[in-house]
């Protein structure tokens, strides 16, 4: 009965609102911020995504539907800033280095369709995530549950998860993310 959202933009926080305000019988959690941040989809796109759960973002993605070298992946608003920074790091440092950006919105969407009605098939996951690739995943919140929710899959021994480790107070986001290593810099660390 459980759900939990982590919107990138405020096109997404409407959309994912919109939905746990019409469902009933469920709990939803949408973890959200009241930062200004930037808007990366147009409301149509933000629906499309939000109602997939989670999707490849052609716009930060290079690898063209080929196989990637590497996958970033994000949940949550500020992961999603700094692993879309990195991105752009990576692109102006390594141009030949072919990436796939992964958004996940909902968090249930990375469990086995047996253990959720959300999960992704094993088939839908490995296209996104790959079978053999590295996995960079930026995460809004602590790293062991985003490994939790993948420990069944073929690639997971191949996830490395970012997230909060409980450092920093009422710092900027930026700072914040610095001293929990989920900032762009230490993503594009990551990657290299």
């Amino acid at each position: 009965v459980c759900r939990i959202y982590l919107s990138p933009d405020a096109n997404c926080l409407l959309s994912v609102a919109d939905h746990c305000l019409q469902s009933t019988d469920y709990i939803n959690v949408i973890v959200s911020d009241k930062q200004s941040h930037l808007q990366y989809l147009t409301m149509e796109q933000a629906i499309v995504h939000c109602t997939k759960g989670l999707s490849i973002w052609a716009q930060a993605s290079n690898d063209a539907g080929t196989e990637p070298d590497v996958v970033l992946a994000c949940a949550g608003d500020i992961p999603t800033k700094e692993a879309l920074a990195a991105v752009a790091l990576l692109r102006e440092h390594f141009p030949t280095l072919t990436m796939r950006f992964v958004n996940v919105v909902d968090l249930y969407k990375l469990l086995p369709a047996s253990e959720h009605p959300h999960g992704l098939s094993d088939r839908d996951f490995n296209s996104l995530f790959t079978v053999d690739k590295p996995v960079i995943f930026n995460f809004h919140g602590y790293p062991p549950l985003i490994h939790r929710l993948t420990y069944r899959r073929t690639n997971h021994q191949n996830f490395y998860v970012r997230g909060y480790k409980e450092k920093g107070n009422i710092n900027t986001p930026l700072d914040l993310a610095i001293q929990n290593r989920i900032d762009r810099f230490s993503l594009a660390m990551d990657v290299i």
